[in-house]
């Protein structure tokens, strides 16, 4: 039976030098090399994110990101990735309600927006 992975939650400023390029390595393979899209993938809004994600042994094994908006009339997370190796295993659905979870915490009744791309709208 495999270990439950650890539910991390922490702002970009807490987070360590270790912990930041792990997630921007992970960001990067999916988004720019695995789904080939050419976007600034690393942008203003990540310095004042709260990055959600699951870890198990050192490996990011999902991740997610929450943004306020710069008018503070809703928040939004996108980024939403579970590395190839973890797939089909739950760990979407997990960090997708986890981060609802915390946005519900950090921001009640505040609409919710979600970023991700149009081929995954079922899953959401």
């Amino acid at each position: 039976m495999m270990q439950q992975p650890e539910l991390i939650i922490k702002s970009t400023v807490d987070l360590t030098p270790v912990e930041l390029l792990t997630i921007m390595q992970e960001r990067t393979k999916v988004f720019v090399v695995e789904q080939n899209c050419a976007y600034q993938e690393i942008d203003e809004a990540d310095f004042n994110a709260h990055h959600v994600y699951l870890k198990l042994d050192n490996h990011l094994m999902a991740y997610t990101r929450i943004i306020q908006d710069s008018d503070n009339a809703y928040i939004r997370f996108g980024r939403v990735l579970v590395p190839l190796a973890y797939r089909k295993k739950n760990f979407g659905r997990q960090i997708v309600t986890a981060t609802i979870t915390e946005i519900q915490r950090l921001y009640p009744g505040k609409m919710i927006k979600i970023g991700a791309q149009n081929y995954l709208r079922s899953f959401y």
